[in-house]
């Protein structure tokens, strides 16, 4: 996803970077999408029609940023009938997973056992600004992340999505795999396989895999059934 301040050049070139590449997995799929109030509008009955079932919006970034599409975007994906959710931008560098994450939960990130919400997503990626790391140690970073995931959890008994990129999670948490068994792994690249799987995750449950999406937005695709994604909206 983007910052409200990323250079897009600078996040797709970051995304491209040539990685070995694991086949992906024969199996039922389900296409959805992902966007923010850089696609103001958004034909979410259309999107519906075409086969998408699934939408995760951007909510907040920071603690001083709500994205102003965000209730716009959220009411038209229910109009829809889509399950949908939000998501967070991470800035590790301004203030604790804890502060952060209760930014989130007030601001649209929460969760509701209605069968058409997703736990929030932690969008956690390349520094917009700076600092691939944002200055964290892989350690510190671990502890970030852990501080937002508990937080979220205690708050709505659901772990989060973890978004990221195999080259910053390898990189900035030195390929942990403290969250591999409990939040689900949305992995961005775009290209046609997901490729290396970081951090202990056997699969991706999500699948960034375009820049563009017919409808708006980013291109995602659920690795499963409907079922699956049911399932995950429920709990």
């Amino acid at each position: 996803m983007l910052s409200s301040i990323i250079s897009p050049l600078l996040f797709l070139s970051a995304l491209t970077v040539a990685a070995p590449t694991t086949p992906i997995e024969k199996r039922a799929t389900v296409q959805g999408f992902d966007l923010s109030h850089y696609q103001a509008n958004v034909d979410f009955q259309g999107a519906y029609n075409d086969g998408a079932r699934f939408v995760i919006i951007k909510a907040t970034e920071g603690t001083s940023y709500t994205d102003p599409s965000f209730s716009t975007h959220y009411s038209g994906a229910t109009s829809a009938n889509l399950i949908r959710g939000g998501y967070h931008f991470a800035h590790p560098d301004a203030s604790s997973g804890s502060t952060q994450a209760s930014y989130f939960l007030a601001h649209g990130g929460g969760w509701s056992n209605d069968g058409l919400t997703l736990p929030g997503m932690l969008d956690i990626e390349y520094n917009p600004s700076g600092a691939t790391c944002y200055g964290l140690s892989a350690s510190a970073m671990v502890s970030w992340v852990s501080d937002f995931v508990d937080t979220y959890k205690a708050a709505t008994g659901r772990d989060p999505l973890i978004y990221t990129t195999d080259d910053w999670w390898s990189t900035c948490t030195g390929n942990s795999g403290a969250f591999s068994g409990s939040s689900p792994l949305v992995l961005a690249r775009y290209g046609s396989s997901p490729g290396t799987i970081p951090g202990g995750w056997g699969y991706q449950t999500i699948w960034q895999n375009a820049d563009s999406y017919s409808f708006g937005g980013d291109s995602d695709v659920f690795n499963g059934a409907q079922s699956g994604l049911v399932k995950l909206a429920t709990g």
